[in-house]
């Protein structure tokens, strides 16, 4: 199911409120996409955990291309994707489809989610430009035409797919709407190894993610340890939450987990097997 976020209608009403330095035919560099003056300040100020000037650059992504983001949460690399993509290229959020949610629970946090985008690209069409959000059921994910896009990326979100048991299903859903030669982007919490079934702390292992990826089919292309973080010992209380942003515990122990910062991160590139795209070092 394909859900258009731009409305004609909507642009016409909302296009004043463009940011007025922008103009919507010329393109941006991703210097200029990540240093934005549109972007929310609170996410500017998570850039030096995520570092997306030089995970975007690792992964190859450049204006000209199809770029699907698998569950963007709120919108924090749309930010400065979708910009990015406006003139010559395409920016796709797929988004779990709320009524697919079997509890209400996660029915309302998707829709909640899936609100906060919409609402988000509509502020500044000129901006934004027309990106796209897909949405996809997570039981029987499907990302868009077979051969269609030229990167797929996520971040921070494998783990909810073991817990959900769906990890086969969401990569061959990549592997399918890739191009060949495409490039898949993982960015994950990483574990010291890998982690048992019943393991709810948020991390995985990088070995156990590079061997579901190549079961899908993908071939890793290279790691990079840009987002790593040796502060983090990955034992906590609360598992990967009780860190920085979430704070899952309160005030417990709060200064302690602020000092270490955000998890420490495995960065990921896969390549779909065929004719590259392009040269990426």
């Amino acid at each position: 199911m394909i859900r258009i976020s731009i409305l004609v209608a909507a642009i016409a009403i909302l296009s004043a409120c463009a940011a007025p330095d922008e103009n919507p035919k010329t393109p941006l560099t991703l210097e200029a996409a990540v240093a934005g003056e549109w972007r929310d300040p609170a996410n500017v100020a998570r850039d030096k955990w995520r570092h997306p000037l030089q995970t975007l650059a690792f992964f190859g992504v450049t204006p000209g291309q199809t770029v699907i983001e698998i569950t963007p949460g709120y919108g924090w690399y749309a930010e400065i994707l979708a910009p990015l993509l406006r003139v010559n290229g395409h920016y796709v959020a797929a988004v779990i489809n709320p009524d697919s949610a079997v509890k209400q629970s996660a029915r309302n946090y998707y829709a909640k989610q899936l609100n906060a985008l919409e609402r988000q690209f509509l502020a500044l069409p000129n901006l934004y430009g027309s990106p796209e959000i897909r949405l996809f059921d997570e039981a029987k994910p499907t990302f868009g035409a077979p051969a269609s896009a030229d990167v797929v990326l996520t971040f921070r979100n494998v783990h909810n797919w073991r817990e959900a048991e769906s990890v086969a299903l969401m990569f061959k859903g990549f592997f399918d709407v890739l191009k060949p030669g495409g490039t898949l982007g993982l960015v994950e919490h990483r574990a010291n190894g890998d982690v048992a079934d019943d393991d709810f702390s948020g991390y995985i292992g990088q070995n156990q993610l590079i061997a579901w990826a190549g079961a899908a089919g993908f071939v890793l292309q290279a790691a990079s340890e840009i987002n790593a973080n040796p502060l983090d010992s990955k034992d906590h209380e609360g598992g990967v939450w009780s860190l920085p942003p979430a704070f899952s515990n309160g005030s417990k122990d709060r200064d302690k987990y602020a000092a270490i910062g955000e998890s420490d991160r495995m960065t990921l590139r896969f390549i779909k097997p065929g004719a590259a795209l392009s040269a990426v070092k």
